[in-house]
C-alpha cells in the first residue's frame, strides 16, 4: 500500500510520514509538500497527482489560522472545501482511497457527551463551517473517502502554520514569566498526533469501510487543564492561572465543548491512550521530562 501524503511536512503529516515509514518501509510513503503541489492552484491537483502512483492520499493540508480564516472566508473555503473536492475527484479517476483530515469544530454548543460521528455538526466560525463543506464535497464526489475528525493536536513537528503548538507554547511561557493565563471553560480532546497517525494508518490496513471517524486520545480537559498537566509534569516552577473566554477574547467564536467520541475508530483499531499518557510520551520524546519521570508518572 503506498500512502501519499499531503502536507508531509506538517506536524500531523510528519508523523503520518514516520509511523507509514515504520509499518511498510519508506518506499510505501509518498512526502508531498507546498513545493510538489500548492493546493491552492485547483487546476495544478489533479495534473500533478496523475504523475503519481498511490493507493491512498492523506490530506493534511488546511487553512486553520482560526482567528485569520475569519477575516478570509474566501479563501478558507477555497482551500478547505474545493480544493478538497478537487483531490477526491482525482483519487476517484485513479481508484485511490482518499482520507480527509478535519476537525472537531465543525461542532459547536453544548454537550453533555464527547460528539460522536452520526451527531449534527454546527460549526460556530467559518474554519469550521469550510472544513464542514469540505468533507462533505469530499464523500460527494469519491465513495471511497474516509473523514478523520481530530482535535487540539501536539506533536513533534508543531504546526507551521501557527508557529508550534499549544503545549510548547505555554511551557515557553511558564518558563519566561512564571505564570500562564489559560482559558478554563473551553473542553475539547487533547490529541497527539503520533497516536492519530497509529490508528489512522490501523484503518487503512484493516481496509475500513468509508465514512467517518473521529481519532482523538482518550478523555477531556480544558485547555487550563492541559496546560497545568504539561506544566507541572515538565516540572517547571509556575503559576497556571484560569480565565474565562471574555478576559482573552478572539476574533473568532470557539465552542464552548467539543470533545469527540472516538469509539467507532477504536472497536477497529483497539484502545486509543488517554490524553493524559499521550501527553507524558510526547513531553518525554521533546526532551522536557526524562523517560524514567515519564513513567512514574503515568504510573501515578
Amino acid at each position: 500500500m503506498i500512502v501519499a501524503v499531503l502536507g508531509a511536512n506538517g506536524q500531523l503529516g510528519s508523523d503520518i510520514v514516520r509511523t507509514a515509514g515504520a509499518m511498510n518501509g519508506s518506499g510505501a510513503v509518498l512526502q508531498l509538500t507546498r513545493k510538489d503541489l500548492d493546493v491552492c492552484d485547483l487546476a495544478a491537483i489533479s495534473t500533478v497527482l496523475a504523475k503519481y502512483k498511490f493507493d491512498v492520499l492523506v490530506n493534511c493540508t488546511s487553512y486553520h489560522k482560526t482567528d485569520e480564516v475569519e477575516m478570509h472566508a474566501t479563501e478558507a473555503f477555497h482551500i478547505n472545501a474545493h480544493a478538497v473536492a478537487t483531490m477526491a475527484r482525482a483519487c476517484r479517476s485513479v481508484g485511490a482511497r482518499f482520507v480527509h483530515i478535519s476537525t472537531d469544530y465543525v461542532f459547536g454548543g453544548n454537550a453533555n457527551r464527547p460528539f460522536r460521528e452520526t451527531d449534527s455538526p454546527n460549526p460556530l466560525n467559518v474554519y469550521g463551517a469550510s472544513k464542514l463543506l469540505g468533507e462533505q464535497l469530499a464523500i460527494r464526489e469519491h465513495s471511497d473517502t474516509l473523514i478523520v475528525r481530530v482535535a487540539s493536536l501536539f506533536g513533534l513537528a508543531g504546526s507551521s502554520g501557527k508557529g508550534g503548538n499549544f503545549i510548547e507554547t505555554v511551557l515557553r511561557k511558564a518558563k519566561e514569566t512564571g505564570e500562564v493565563q489559560v482559558v478554563n471553560d473551553i473542553t475539547m480532546s487533547p490529541t497527539s498526533t503520533a497516536d492519530v497517525a497509529e490508528v489512522l494508518l490501523a484503518l487503512l490496513e484493516k481496509s475500513a469501510d468509508p465514512g467517518i471517524f473521529h481519532i482523538v486520545n482518550d478523555g477531556q480537559a480544558t485547555w487550563f487543564e492541559l496546560a497545568r498537566c504539561a506544566i507541572e509534569s515538565a516540572g517547571i516552577p509556575a503559576n497556571v492561572v484560569p480565565t474565562a473566554p471574555s478576559q482573552a477574547p478572539t476574533i473568532a467564536v470557539r465552542p464552548s465543548y467539543s470533545a469527540l467520541d472516538n469509539s467507532k475508530a477504536s472497536q477497529l483499531t483497539g484502545s486509543i491512550r488517554c490524553w493524559q499518557d499521550a501527553l507524558q510520551r510526547y513531553l518525554e520524546a521533546k526532551g522536557h521530562i526524562s523517560l524514567r519521570a515519564a513513567a512514574a508518572t503515568v504510573d501515578n
